[in-house]
């Protein structure tokens, strides 16, 4: 897992008295334009999914996500912006990433009403 510890089981959802559905527990930070959301992804899994909430080395949260593209030539930079988007209900063209676009470490910006935003990332955490 190299530097990340796992804030619960993965199987394990998050419930509404777990901490991490605490908006203060969730990956997030405010942006004047949505929110920002620190992904993990790990690219060439067998298919799209959340691993989980995990705590990097640095005590950061983030979100840990597969995508089945291969890291090559921005696939799995693509791959994970349709996973983000369709998950959230949002356009695609709300999910931008904002650094680590070479890296493994990533952070996204959601552009939209923060509030909203904050609630569905909560639940689709919740669901997985």
């Amino acid at each position: 897992m190299s530097g990340l510890r796992r804030s619960f089981p993965p199987s394990a959802p998050i419930s509404s008295a777990s901490p991490t559905a605490d908006p203060a527990r969730l990956p997030v930070s405010p942006h004047p334009d949505g929110l920002r959301l620190a992904v993990r992804l790990t690219p060439r899994a067998g298919r799209d999914a959340v691993e989980g909430v995990a705590e990097a080395a640095d005590g950061r949260l983030v979100v840990r996500l597969r995508v089945a593209a291969p890291a090559v030539e921005g696939a799995a930079n693509k791959a994970l912006i349709r996973f983000v988007a369709k998950s959230l209900d949002i356009p695609p063209r709300a999910v931008t990433i904002l650094s680590g676009e070479t890296g493994r470490a990533k952070l996204l910006l959601l552009a939209g009403d923060s509030a909203m935003l904050t609630r569905r990332i909560a639940s689709w955490l919740n669901e997985n």
